[in-house]
């Protein structure tokens, strides 16, 4: 299990960060009970190891304007691994397009996107997406309203796993 290469230490930085990257480290030492100068070693092995991808504001789209959010269920006419990847990078170019996901069954990828209103969704899906080559068919889902969006990983889960199989 990945998460088993970490002590315990290093799992509780990391769920201290997720919960709070803009945190001092002289602030998550103390939280963490180490000294400041191994605790900042510590999360820049972390870092280096690619566990801490980045540090992200997380901020309300509504409040700058994105009131649409669509998740599209994209089929391809072929599901080659070139084919596949050139879709993945065509989706990377579109600012929409907010996240990217190749799923098992029926569905090749999900996207996540989100735009200012409806009709400039409309029109990426119209003049993009539905244009995009390989593309069979899409169908989107409106979100309604978001019930829960909760980044990173549930920390607790990871430990009562690790604690299970020790």
């Amino acid at each position: 299990m990945a998460g088993s290469r970490l002590d315990p230490i290093d799992r509780h930085i990391l769920a201290e960060l997720q919960a709070d990257g803009r945190m001092t480290n002289v602030e998550l030492a103390k939280r963490v009970g180490i000294s400041a100068p191994p605790c900042l070693r510590r999360v820049r092995t972390l870092e280096e190891a690619g566990y801490i991808r980045g540090y992200h504001a997380d901020i309300d789209a509504r409040e700058l304007g994105f009131e649409v959010a669509v998740f599209a269920m994209v089929r391809l006419h072929s599901q080659a691994e070139s084919d596949l990847s050139a879709f993945e990078t065509r989706c990377r170019n579109w600012p929409l397009v907010r996240e990217c996901h190749m799923l098992n069954g029926e569905i090749d990828f999900i996207l996540k996107c989100v735009a200012p209103d409806l009709s400039s969704f409309q029109g990426f899906l119209t003049g993009e997406l539905l244009k995009a080559e390989n593309v069979a068919s899409v169908k989107t889902s409106l979100v309604i309203r978001c019930a829960k969006d909760e980044p990173g990983l549930p920390f607790d889960v990871l430990e009562e796993r690790l604690t299970r199989s020790a």
